[in-house]
């Protein structure tokens, strides 16, 4: 049970909606596929919130460039198809724990606001993100990660449902957003875009009834 006294009535939905999870929809771009030796090299979170009507939206973005941890692995395959350039002497980027332990503290104090216990990870092919982010948690000892360990919403499979697409981008062209090839593989991006679906799909299955239940 939770103690709605403080909160006003969109928290209080929030709060309900995803059984007192706060949705936060995560992007990683990185040097590679294995979470544990290859380098985080962009984050972005956004975090949601939801109106008095129910209607969950976009309430704040993060998003930072990453230093690559000392001995991580960084394959040339992957910079090609995202196209950063971690050297890059113009990149402004902060060290791996400056930035996770900035952002799960930015996670708290939105779980606080929303009367929320947790945060939920959703991300497109979310197994992929969550195993990056629980590594970078365990490398750097943080003991606060705000996220479930291993429950997570997955838009790839929730966008297969919605709209018979997994693929990010034609899934959001299926749910009439656009969706511009060109600035993808950027974590903001694709993190915003990720979470302009995850929002459509929610608020659709409200609107055929699917919750509040009555």
């Amino acid at each position: 049970m939770h103690d709605y006294d403080d909160l006003d009535g969109a928290d209080t939905l929030m709060s309900a909606r995803f059984r007192g999870y706060l949705p936060v929809v995560v992007d990683i771009e990185c040097g590679g596929f294995d979470a544990k030796t290859d380098a985080i090299l962009e984050i972005s979170a956004v975090i949601l919130g939801m109106s008095e009507k129910s209607v969950l939206q976009i309430e704040q973005t993060y998003f930072h460039r990453v230093i690559p941890f000392e001995g991580s692995n960084i394959e040339e395959a992957a910079l090609k198809f995202t196209g950063i350039d971690p050297w890059h002497p113009l990149r402004i980027a902060r060290s791996e724990k400056d930035v996770f332990n900035d952002l799960f503290k930015a996670i708290r104090t939105s779980m606080k606001s929303n009367g929320c216990k947790r945060a939920i990870l959703v991300a497109h092919n979310a197994h992929f993100d969550h195993g990056f982010i629980n590594a970078a948690a365990a490398r750097h000892d943080l003991k606060r990660n705000p996220f479930h360990p291993f429950s997570s919403f997955d838009t790839a499979t929730l966008s297969g449902l919605a709209y018979g697409q997994t693929v990010l981008a034609r899934a959001c062209e299926a749910a009439g957003i656009s969706f511009d090839n060109k600035e993808a593989h950027s974590a903001k991006y694709d993190a915003e875009k990720t979470a302009q679906l995850f929002c459509k799909i929610v608020n659709r299955w409200q609107s055929m009834g699917g919750w509040p239940l009555s």
